[in-house]
């Protein structure tokens, strides 16, 4: 399966490029470091996890990937609260981080279901 294709890889590849943009002229470089390598997190696992050979394989960087995403919505909220990340903007990106771990979720369940269809 080609990862350039999945809805869930270029939805997390766009947020990952607003996150950088967003952020470029924070200058908590910690917190700016951090939230963009949690972000970019996201569709790097996806990539090489859908790269592998073995479903096994695939789950284990797309659950890496999930995983991501709950660190950035967490990073996301303290942003909010600490006044580094705009409310509404925000408000939009954890909203991205729920739709894509949900993406994440099907597509483990997916190839879960292929894993056992197969055994």
């Amino acid at each position: 399966m080609n990862f350039e294709k999945l809805q869930v890889w270029k939805k997390s590849a766009r947020l990952s490029a607003d996150l950088y943009k967003a952020l470029r002229e924070l200058r908590d470089f910690g917190f700016r470091d951090q939230i963009t390598r949690s972000g970019l997190s996201i569709p790097s696992n996806i990539a090489e996890g859908m790269s592998r050979f073995s479903n096994k394989d695939k789950r284990h960087f797309l659950v890496i990937a999930r995983g991501s995403c709950a660190e950035l919505r967490t990073q996301v909220y303290i942003g909010i609260e600490i006044g580094y990340i705009n409310e509404q903007q925000g408000r939009h990106w954890l909203q991205e981080t729920r739709d894509i771990s949900a993406m994440l979720h099907g597509l483990i369940t997916t190839l879960n279901d292929e894993q056992n269809a197969a055994s």
